[in-house]
């Protein structure tokens, strides 16, 4: 694709369900505020397990957002994400005709997908027999329902599909339908991420694994990233959806235009199933061309929204940004809006997206909670404690996932 040929995509809508609010307007307030929307977990018994905390999505209804008879066709994770897109479309004034169907294209993916409904069901099987597994069961639990849900809910018969790439997965798809639009394939797309494992067999996987922060004395400061004291990620879940436009598609209607996605890069550590390469190569390599695809000078950029997930591997991500921003990054303001929604594995760079759209739109950067006790080699401008006003031009949001997928999203400030 000619670069100098390829169609600008612009952010019309937004739409999120997370744990520290549902919907974006309290989502946004809640990460402004620096509150933890971390807790003990309340959808099954956890005694007996390592980690009992978790970022739940609080006082969901998904009668608000979908009809009764088609909420048990749909694991968790797809409800999520049909609210998310409602918002976003709702959000965009976007409207879905026959006349435009087929350039209205969803791509929305998960990192698990149905875990819970696959233990549900799997319960009902070693029961209950064979006969009483749910017809709706493995459309209920597939990864792509999410996106396909959504597309019949609106109507939309351009490009479906859905990225499956761990914790990269909301970036991922964000970046693929960027693409899509790039080469004049649809001119409208809603994309993003979802995922809702907050069950026994995803608790005891991870658990096992030793990736869970232990802190459950004190769940609202249990993700920490960037403090030396962290010991873990906390498990969330929600979605985040954002609706991509053509720039002159949107501007023939008139909408108001969030920040222009101006760039895109995805690469491979091809290193481990779990850990970085301590140097942060592929994220490093991943930085450059996102900038680089992005065409802007990395000195603009003015805030990062980081993937520290309040692990070991901060410290990485951290030498990462060292190494692509130089001197830069020593004034370059970055943040993990993780510590206080936890880590929403799939869902986490949807999420992320409508964040980073929102600092660059508003003026304003989140703030890392519970950075209390700075690690040493973590020592960059993390925004400790409180949301900081500024005005900037162009951001960056980082997702790095396990089997050592990377993917950055820059983002700048709408076109005039």
């Amino acid at each position: 694709m000619n670069e100098h040929s390829r169609r600008r995509v612009v952010i019309t809508g937004l739409g999120a369900v997370t744990p520290v609010g549902i919907g974006v307007e309290a989502t946004w307030r809640a990460l402004l505020a620096g509150a933890s929307g971390i807790g003990p977990i309340t959808k099954f018994d956890a005694a007996g397990y390592p980690s009992r905390i978790a970022g739940e999505v609080r006082g969901f209804d998904p009668a608000r957002y979908i009809d009764k008879k088609d909420i048990k066709k749909m694991d968790t994770f797809i409800q999520y994400a049909v609210a998310a897109s409602q918002e976003a479309v709702d959000d965009a004034g976007v409207a879905v005709t026959p006349d435009n169907a087929e350039r209205v294209g969803v791509y929305i993916g998960a990192g698990i997908g149905g875990l819970p409904g696959i233990e549900q069901y799997h319960r009902v099987l070693q029961t209950k027999g064979p006969g009483r597994v749910s017809p709706f069961f493995i459309p209920m639990v597939i990864v792509n329902l999410a996106s396909g849900q959504v597309a019949i809910r609106f109507g939309a018969k351009g490009p479906n599909s859905c990225a499956v790439t761990a914790c990269a997965t909301g970036n991922h798809c964000i970046g693929d339908a960027l693409r899509i639009i790039q080469r004049g394939e649809a001119d409208v797309m809603l994309a993003g991420g979802t995922e809702s494992t907050i069950c026994p067999l995803a608790l005891a996987g991870f658990g096992a694994a030793k990736a869970l922060s232990g802190r459950n004395d004190d769940p609202a400061a249990a993700s920490r990233p960037f403090d030396r004291e962290r010991d873990g990620f906390v498990i969330g879940e929600g979605a985040g959806v954002v609706v991509l436009e053509e720039l002159e598609h949107a501007r023939r209607r008139g909408v108001r235009i969030y920040g222009e996605l101006a760039g895109y890069a995805m690469t491979s550590d091809a290193f481990h199933i779990t850990a970085p390469p301590e140097d942060g190569a592929g994220a490093v390599a991943c930085l450059e061309g996102a900038i680089g695809d992005a065409g802007v000078p990395r000195e603009s950029i003015g805030y990062v929204n980081a993937h520290a997930t309040s692990t070991m591997a901060d410290a990485i991500e951290t030498r990462a940004i060292k190494t692509v921003f130089g001197d830069h990054a020593r004034r370059l303001p970055v943040s993990s809006t993780k510590s206080m929604t936890g880590h929403l594995l799939g869902g986490a760079g949807g999420v992320e997206a409508v964040v980073t759209t929102l600092a660059l739109f508003h003026g304003v950067l989140p703030p890392t909670i519970n950075l209390d006790h700075p690690d040493p080699d973590c020592d960059l401008d993390y925004i400790p404690g409180h949301a900081r006003p500024s005005r900037i031009t162009a951001a960056v949001s980082n997702a790095f996932g396990f089997g050592g997928v990377n993917a950055c999203l820059v983002f700048q400030a709408a076109p005039a």
